[in-house]
């Protein structure tokens, strides 16, 4: 039934894709992506440092409601990344200490959470990747309704069971599973050219030539008058 549903993903990003991803600053993958792509603004990590890789384990909660995300906490492997469209409510929070703390015993990944989250100061002290919209100390129901590896979307983020989540200081990115390769490809390049770009600003060399052939381009002189 929609809205009562708990599925088994039918794929599941590899470990080589996540440990190629884990060099490339999201940055760089999401320019790789068009610029088209992103949860949003709001997902900021809540964690002290660490960076998230991993597959997703999708759940689609009730605002205010976990008890998807207790079952989805027992459906993952090691390594997931749990990822909750929870409509961006922050009126209750999700997840907190206890969660967190198992979750980090099964060697999952991390978490994504489109709504809130509590116990800050124990999350914000440790390297357990979190990403989350707000902070409530006000805790959740556990009556459902919800659904487990549905596809869901995030501020327009489509995210489906099995993607690959990548996450750092600037936030949270998913790189769907079918485009992994061809976006790793693009990702590394644009790190390379950066890494160039770095070296010639320490050297001096930087070429800023293209700022004022663009101007010209759009019709505006780039002589100072």
């Amino acid at each position: 039934m929609v809205g009562l549903q708990i599925l088994q993903r039918t794929r599941c990003i590899g470990a080589h894709h996540i440990e190629a991803f884990a060099s490339l600053p999201v940055a760089n993958i999401s320019d790789c992506m068009t610029r088209m792509t992103a949860g949003g603004p709001r997902l900021r990590p809540m964690h002290r440092s660490g960076r998230l890789g991993g597959p997703a384990l999708t759940v689609k909660c009730r605002p205010g409601d976990n008890l998807m995300i207790h079952k989805a906490l027992d459906m993952a492997q090691p390594g997931d990344v749990i990822v909750v469209d929870a409509g961006g409510d922050l009126t209750n929070s999700l997840i907190g200490e206890l969660m967190t703390t198992y979750a980090i015993s099964r060697r999952l990944g991390g978490f994504v959470i489109n709504g809130a989250i509590r116990d800050l100061d124990v999350i914000a002290a440790g390297t357990f990747p979190v990403y989350a919209a707000g902070v409530t100390h006000r805790g959740p129901y556990k009556d459902g309704p919800g659904e487990i590896n549905v596809p869901i979307a995030i501020d327009g983020m489509v995210v489906q069971p099995g993607d690959l989540m990548v996450g750092d200081a600037d936030g949270v990115l998913c790189v769907p599973y079918d485009d992994a390769e061809a976006v790793l490809t693009a990702a590394t390049a644009k790190a390379a050219a950066e890494a160039k770009t770095l070296a010639d600003i320490a050297a001096g060399k930087l070429d800023t030539s293209w700022i004022d052939a663009t101007l010209r381009r759009i019709g505006c002189d780039p002589t100072p008058r």
